[in-house]
């Protein structure tokens, strides 16, 4: 039997989550109800708020007492994420529903966030239309715009609750198309390091492995640090670490500060370059701040402009880079492309300034650790021969860390 855990406030929800359990039903999908509101008493949940307060550390009568909204909603989304994610792990429930606004999404979009990735999960939230990064994160969360409050059943809000239940009734029926039983490497993609990439993933996906790449926009390197530390990556190919700039000069396009540390940590072999580090991603060329107006700018499309770094940028970008690889419990590889480090860093191109990247390459050599391997090629990033030696330097790593577990 198919079922799904409808988590949400039942005291001012409720009848919305009904006909949501009704609409199921009717499509022969099982409800398991989870209530995190504090206000009401949970007659008809399955679990009720009682127990995840409990769950979150603290008492119902308490929560209730203290009157303090925002405190109540961190003891119910702990109490929330831990019972739904034991009731994942025993495969109790095939996806889960939230139905939610500003407090409600940011509760069960907590949850959500904790389980695993391709697992279903569907949120109707009136703040699907605006900036959902802070609900999202890394996950893979199913987002449904209200339209509407969810204040009751009406003609709007009728046939969005039902077409999200019909949303997660199928998912949960799918099983994923085939379980992969090839070893996962990550690789980070930009635009201009494309060609790159294609060469190495084609390499990587001959020598027996499945690769994931990543467009390096701020949210899919925080997407793959995020999927290194649960445990599924066996490589990372990082040949494109763009964010970093943007990290540096507040480019819209900047991962957060963990960025180029998971695989270190989790000791998982990588493979790092310098890619797109030639450049910083703001927005249309109006929405440049003012103090980088008289810099060089290159605009790639209508809403993204590109501003090259300077040998003095690049300089602080080769140390950072260093110091965050030199902590790595992993064996590392470094490859520096002397001849450019993205399409437009190439001899006759905009952004070519074979002094700003002389300075990224020196700063990195002056502070990296003497157990990284660096690796100097007279090539530019994009030439497939040197992709294809990015590639093979990671299957080894990977081989060579497997036979050293393997000999303990």
């Amino acid at each position: 039997m198919v079922r799904v855990a409808l988590v949400g406030t039942y005291d001012t929800k409720g009848p919305e989550y009904r006909f949501v359990q009704r609409t199921l039903a009717s499509a022969g999908v099982e409800s398991l109800t989870v209530d995190v509101g504090i206000l009401g008493d949970s007659e008809d949940a399955d679990i009720d708020n009682r127990t995840v307060a409990e769950a979150g550390g603290c008492s119902l009568e308490q929560l209730r007492a203290e009157r303090d909204r925002g405190g109540a909603i961190r003891v119910m989304t702990t109490g929330a994420r831990a019972i739904v994610r034991k009731l994942v792990d025993e495969c109790t429930v095939q996806g889960v529903l939230g139905l939610g606004g500003t407090g409600g999404t940011t509760l069960v979009t907590a949850v959500m966030r904790s389980l695993p990735i391709g697992f279903p999960k569907v949120m109707v939230s009136t703040v699907a239309s605006g900036d959902t990064r802070p609900y999202l994160g890394t996950s893979d969360i199913t987002m449904i715009n209200s339209v509407v409050d969810i204040a009751g059943l009406n003609s709007v809000s009728i046939p969005i609750l039902a077409n999200a239940a019909g949303a997660i009734a199928g998912m949960a029926r799918i099983d994923a198309a085939e379980i992969n039983t090839k070893p996962t490497v990550a690789a980070t993609m930009f635009g201009v390091t494309t060609p790159a990439v294609q060469a190495a993933r084609a390499r990587l996906e001959a020598l027996g492995y499945e690769v994931l790449v990543f467009h390096a926009t701020g949210v899919g390197g925080a997407s793959m640090e995020a999927l290194i530390d649960s445990g599924v990556i066996a490589g990372v190919l990082d040949l494109t670490t763009t964010e970093l700039a943007d990290e540096l000069l507040g480019g819209v396009f900047a991962a957060e500060d963990t960025r180029l540390t998971a695989a270190g940590r989790a000791g998982v072999p990588q493979v790092v370059s310098f890619g797109a580090l030639d450049m910083v991603n703001f927005g249309p060329i109006e929405t440049v701040p003012v103090q980088f107006r008289d810099r060089r700018l290159h605009v790639h499309n209508a809403t993204v402009t590109l501003m090259r770094t300077t040998a003095a940028e690049s300089r602080v970008l080769g140390r950072r880079i260093a110091e965050r690889l030199n902590s790595a419990k992993s064996d590392v590889t470094v490859v520096i492309p002397l001849r450019g480090i993205s399409a437009i860093d190439a001899a006759g191109q905009p952004f070519h300034d074979p002094d700003a990247d002389t300075a990224l390459f020196e700063a990195f050599d002056e502070y990296v650790a003497t157990h990284i391997t660096v690796v100097r090629k007279d090539a530019h990033i994009n030439d497939p021969e040197l992709a294809v030696e990015m590639a093979n330097h990671l299957h080894e790593h990977i081989i060579g860390k497997s036979e050293k577990e393997q000999n303990g």
